[in-house]
């Protein structure tokens, strides 16, 4: 069973996808809400599995919702404005459906999503059994500016601080989150995630080379050419753990 959240400031709206969702038992709609503060409420405290959310709504939009998440739900966008479609394109959401919406592409739209909920889960499988720690298909949102990517975390390579900030470095993108590192340290799997020196954790799986360097420290080559310290204290735990 898909647990959903519908996020819409249209009373009208909402009763329709509701009612269109009839025919998708395999949806239950376990919270409604109207607006981004709300509904950032009631996904902390339901975490849904998927989540039917209006982009334009008084205050806060959509996309600044997304921002404010730990770990972002799958996201199916619905939204009367077609000109943010290239846009949730870009943020890669699960499917984006036009207001008034049409019960053949609300089916499309959820046939996406059980593909995606069966990889998530067999990913899962082998991932820890807390879920305060993010794992590697966990996905979160990144907003930069007018630009907004679901990255999941195993894409990520690498986290550098700036002050109260954090650059996520995926692709060819490099934005900013509002977050610090140990928060961050905080939440992700140390099997995978390592915090190298004060300024940067790394994804294990992206180090492509392994060098000796000053004071018995250690020079790791990232994936995508970035060559970050691992300080001499904790070259030691590095060692330990990739059993050198």
């Amino acid at each position: 069973m898909v647990k959903a959240i519908i996020i819409d400031d249209e009373r009208l709206a909402r009763t329709e996808l509701r009612k269109l969702l009839q025919d998708h038992p395999e949806v239950e709609v376990i919270a409604e809400a109207a607006n981004a503060n709300e509904g950032i409420e009631k996904i902390d405290l339901l975490k849904p599995d998927l989540v039917f959310l209006d982009i334009q709504m008084p205050g806060k939009t959509g996309f600044d919702l997304l921002a404010e998440l730990d770990r972002s739900p799958q996201v199916i966008f619905t939204t009367a404005y077609d000109e943010y479609a290239l846009k949730a394109f870009e943020v890669n959401a699960l499917d984006y459906l036009l207001k008034p919406v049409e019960p053949k592409r609300l089916a499309d739209a959820l046939l996406k999503l059980e593909s995606e909920e069966k990889e998530a889960t067999e990913a899962d499988a082998e991932t820890t059994g807390n879920r305060n720690i993010l794992g590697e298909q966990d996905q979160v949102f990144v907003k930069d500016g007018e630009r907004c990517w679901f990255v999941k975390l195993g894409e990520i390579r690498l986290f550098e601080s700036v002050g109260n900030y954090a650059r996520v470095f995926f692709s060819t993108h490099k934005p900013l989150i509002l977050k610090s590192l140990n928060a961050l340290e905080d939440r992700l799997d140390e099997k995978v995630f390592f915090r190298a020196n004060r300024k940067h954790i790394v994804n294990l799986r992206m180090i492509e080379k392994v060098e000796p360097y000053f004071n018995g420290g250690l020079l790791l080559e990232i994936k995508g050419g970035e060559k970050i310290e691992v300080s001499r204290r904790q070259a030691v735990k590095f060692k330990e753990m990739m059993s050198f």
